[in-house]
């Protein structure tokens, strides 16, 4: 049996590499790591099974333990995401924060895309949230639309 050891990195394909870099930076404060990366490769094509591909990448670190690549497709044509939650095999990145109400007033004066108001885990009928009651959650999207999940632990 194969066992993971760690998660290395999460890609996300965007419409525009350097946009999408320095909001991650300027918004979520997430760090670029100088890594980029060009392919522009069949054998790129055949592994990732994308016809002729040919792409821009780089990482951005998302807090001190998760690489973010940040993939920009030159060839074939992208197309704008239109994914929902609940869609198979949709995932969101979430991303942990220390205070979700001050997070929230910065990106509604940044005017980031806020989903809801935040959300605050309580027991209700039938759902029990246990161990993560009190816990903050917030919906945003990016500037491609893709949803981000941002999330306060409780104290």
């Amino acid at each position: 049996m194969t066992k993971v050891t760690r998660m290395h990195h999460v890609g996300v394909p965007v419409s525009n590499l350097e946009r999408s870099v320095k909001w991650y930076e300027e918004v979520l404060g997430i760090i670029g790591s100088g890594v980029d990366i060009v392919g522009d490769n069949p054998a790129l094509g055949a592994l990732m099974e994308v016809e002729d591909p040919s792409m821009h990448a780089t990482f951005v670190l998302a807090g001190n333990n998760v690489l973010l690549e940040l993939i920009k497709y030159d060839r074939p044509e992208s197309k704008p995401f239109t994914g929902h939650n609940s869609d198979v095999g949709m995932i969101h990145l979430c991303f942990e924060v220390d205070d979700l109400d001050a997070t929230y007033r910065e990106l509604r004066d940044r005017g980031v895309h806020i989903n809801a108001d935040i959300v605050e885990l309580q027991p209700t009928e039938g759902m029990d949230p246990g161990a993560l009651i009190g816990t903050k959650l917030l919906y945003v999207r990016d500037p491609d639309g893709i949803q981000l999940e941002l999330v306060e632990l409780p104290k």
